[in-house]
Order: structure tokens, then sequence, then C-alpha cells
């Protein structure tokens, strides 16, 4: 604890709420949805926040069933890291986007994610930030097979 910096508080305590979350797509049409151009940036395991609000649109389900299903994606050159995904839960239940219970029965108790309305929100942004990467990845396509790959032939 610094003397300048006062004393360490989590985020999200009763002394200090939690912060609300940035927006990520750029602008919003005249019918509100999002919009995005270029690259949003993108640091740390943030990129997985899209495809894990996806598969939580399908339906609440449990961090190993979504680790699975991103696995199944191919969003990794490998395995995906089982911390990275539950890192990305908490923070976007941090953030309200996700929202998470105790389920208990049969077997061990395991905790259950589902989007909230914020998630919902977040998911359009992030629909439109990909939309908008899908473009300038096929204007680069395009652009390489004319200007790069033609001349080598």
């Amino acid at each position: 604890m610094s003397a300048s910096n006062g004393p360490a508080r989590r985020r999200g305590s009763a002394a200090e709420p939690p912060a609300p979350a940035p927006a990520i797509a750029s602008d919003h049409d005249a019918s509100g949805v999002p919009i995005h151009r270029g690259w949003a940036p993108i640091g740390g395991h943030r990129w997985m926040e899209p495809f894990v609000l996806a598969l939580l649109a399908g339906g609440s389900a449990h961090g190993y069933a979504i680790l699975g299903e991103l696995e199944g994606l191919g969003v990794t050159d490998g395995s995906v890291d089982v911390g990275q995904v539950y890192r990305t839960l908490r923070d976007l239940e941090h953030a309200g986007q996700v929202r998470s219970t105790w389920q208990t029965g049969t077997g061990p108790a395991r905790r259950d994610y589902e989007l909230t309305p914020t998630g919902y929100v977040a998911l359009d942004e992030w629909a439109a930030v990909m939309k908008e990467r899908a473009r300038l990845v096929a204007e680069f396509q395009a652009r390489y097979l004319e200007w790069v790959a033609a001349r080598r032939a």
C-alpha cells in the first residue's frame, strides 16, 4: 500500500461501485444498431469476451461447458486456458454482462452463467466490431490478391 494511493479497495466493494463497462462499438446508427470503424483495442484475455457472450446467448452454461465450446470453435491454436475462461467470466460478471448462480443437485455444485440485458447490449456491440473486422479482412484479402498474388503469377 502506497501512502500516496491510499488503501487498496476491491473493485465492486460497498465502498466503491463497479465501473461501467466501456462501450465497444464506436457509434450507433439512427435506429440504435451499433456500428464500428476499425479495430478496437483488445488486450489480455478480452479477445475471448465476444465468443463467451455469443455462447451464453444460446442459454446458460457452466464454465467447463463454455471451455469445451470454445475449443470446438478453434479460437486458439491449442487448448483454451481454463483460467482465462474463468477470468473472462468473472470480468463479464463484474461488468454486469453476465450473472451466475450456484447449481446443486446431482454431482458437485457448479456455477452456471447467463447473459444479462447489459450482456446482450455488449454482444450487439461486439457483433458490430466483428462485422467491421470481417470487412477489413475481406478488403485486405482482395487487395492482397490484386496487388501481390496476381503480380506473382
